[in-house]
């Protein structure tokens, strides 16, 4: 049982592509609602998850409703930690340049932009999940 104000560390597994199932979408709710209780928030995006940050999604012909640009607003709520496994992007032949340009705003570097993404290895990934409270796969 936790005490009332502790934070912590909770990961997002993200696995599946953005579309055809409920995790991503699922998986973005679970997030903000950590977010508002004041968690320490990251997700990570092996296997098909990291389609779910590819720039210019459409979704028009699957008559879905695009949510990436929510990916966009995870700074508001203090989340900046977005791990992108390297060699589950490569397998699917894509590179840092084919992803969105999430970023937030540093408030302890005179509110400087940077970048949310981090590419990360499979063992630094790992590395990552071990240094985790929780984690949580979707």
């Amino acid at each position: 049982m936790s005490e009332a104000g502790v934070i912590k560390k909770f990961l997002y597994l993200n696995r599946k592509a953005p579309y055809g199932t409920i995790y991503a979408l699922e998986s973005l709710e679970v997030v903000l609602i950590s977010a508002a209780f004041e968690q320490d928030v990251s997700l990570a995006f092996v296997d098909d998850g990291v389609f779910q940050l590819k720039k210019d999604q459409k979704t028009d012909a699957i008559g879905m409703k695009n949510f990436s640009p929510i990916y966009n607003a995870l700074g508001d709520y203090d989340i900046t930690k977005l791990y992108v496994e390297k060699e589950s992007l490569e397998a699917r032949g894509l590179t840092l340049d084919d992803l969105m340009d999430v970023t937030y705003e540093d408030e302890d570097d005179d509110w400087a932009e940077k970048p949310a993404i981090q590419l990360v290895s499979k063992t630094e990934m790992a590395d990552i999940m071990e240094s985790q409270d929780v984690v949580l796969s979707f």
